[in-house]
């Protein structure tokens, strides 16, 4: 449900007549939305926004981990609308292994951020055309971004690097 402060906001409101339910709060701050949606309807409410209200950019997805809450995770769409030089952010709370939609379907842009996501906390994005670790060697074990990850990182070997063909 959209609050009450934030229903003077066109994108807001918008959203809001689209999909009421898949509105679980939001706030404003410094006159910069940020809208909570439930994560079932992510992908619907984002074709919504860049198909009916101009938000044709995708600028990033990121997460934040709020352990030892749960759910564990945000994930985090950074919407803009270069027209009218709007921006809004889109959060949905994800638990430890529960899988979000992927959004390439609505911008293809959004296949590397999230593999970034994916790569960094290890949510993962059902229907995702590639998802692979894009940062981290591909047989790298754990999530660097994780707040339970070990400060100093695991132990991890470097000799199969000095293996390549640009050695000789």
């Amino acid at each position: 449900m959209l609050p009450d402060p934030l229903k003077s906001y066109r994108t807001a409101a918008a959203l809001e007549a689209f999909d009421s339910a898949a509105i679980l709060g939001g706030h404003a701050d410094r006159d910069e939305l940020t809208l909570l949606i439930a994560p079932e309807r992510i992908v619907a409410t984002c074709r919504m926004a860049r198909n009916d209200l101009g938000f044709i950019r995708l600028s990033a997805i990121t997460a934040v981990d709020w352990l030892p809450a749960e759910p564990r995770f945000e994930v985090v769409y950074l919407l803009h609308s270069i027209d009218r030089n709007e921006r809004v952010r889109l959060k949905c709370r994800v638990a430890d292994g529960q899988e979000i939609d992927s959004v390439t379907s609505v911008w293809r842009g959004a296949n590397w951020y999230e593999r970034e996501v994916f790569d960094m906390f290890g949510i993962r994005f059902r229907n995702h055309p590639d998802l692979r670790r894009l940062l981290m060697p591909l047989d790298w074990e754990g999530y660097p971004m994780r707040k339970d990850y070990p400060v100093h990182g695991h132990k991890y070997s470097y000799q199969s690097d000095q293996e390549g063909p640009w050695r000789s």
